[in-house]
């Protein structure tokens, strides 16, 4: 086999161009991730059992269906029903919708973790509920997540590849796209391998610092 540096040279535009929306996708889909899983965190903790039971079945049924699926029910099923966005746009939405029932673990791990005496200083201090979360349950509570989390931003965006399949034109979708123009699939398929090592690892490596930093 022989390395052809020109086809290298040849595919970093398109790589480039592949790894702006992957990572456009991995920002926007871990933002909707966190914020919806702290919803679902908080909407579970209710009284109402009418409000937690749809929130458990609607979380459990999409954490325990694959990514594919839903994306392709995202993108072919909806504008069945004429509801239709973008390629980029549903595989953002599916990527967020989907690890937000993971992050929805997390977050309620990290509730759950914070000590019985915060909860009762604060009903001691006759601290209205919304005062409660937000200044005294909530900042302990993503304090202790905050690796995990990250670890799912990792996951994410070893998963951004899935939106190949809906037309979107991510590092791996550019690289199988120009491969079968060119008829040349080792050097672009290095380029995506190596680029998803230097972008995961370097991050891996940064939680565990960022970890240890905030146990102490």
């Amino acid at each position: 086999m022989n390395w052809d540096w020109g086809a290298v040279r040849d595919f970093m535009p398109h790589f480039w161009d592949g790894l702006l929306v992957t990572l456009q996708a991995l920002a926007l889909g871990s933002v909707i991730s966190f914020a919806l899983g702290l919803l679902w965190a908080l909407l579970m903790r209710t009284p109402t059992r009418w409000v937690r039971w749809p929130v458990g079945v609607v979380t459990e049924f999409i954490r325990n269906t694959p990514l594919l699926v839903q994306l392709f029910f995202l993108f072919y099923v909806l504008p069945e029903w004429n509801i239709t966005f973008s390629a980029l746009t549903t595989g953002v939405v599916a990527i967020g919708l989907h690890y937000s029932t993971y992050t929805m673990q997390v977050y309620r791990a990290g509730i759950e973790g914070v000590p019985a005496g915060q909860w009762e200083a604060a009903t001691a201090l006759n601290l209205p509920l919304r005062r409660t979360w937000t200044a005294v349950i909530l900042p302990q509570a993503i304090r202790r997540v905050v690796p995990a989390l990250g670890n799912y931003v990792i996951s994410m965006l070893k998963d951004t590849p899935m939106l190949m399949a809906i037309t979107v034109l991510e590092m791996l979708g550019e690289a199988r796209l120009y491969s079968q123009e060119h008829f040349q699939f080792t050097e672009p398929l290095t380029v995506i391998g190596v680029a998803f090592i230097l972008i995961s690892y370097p991050a891996s490596l940064l939680l565990r610092a960022l970890e240890r930093r905030l146990v102490r």
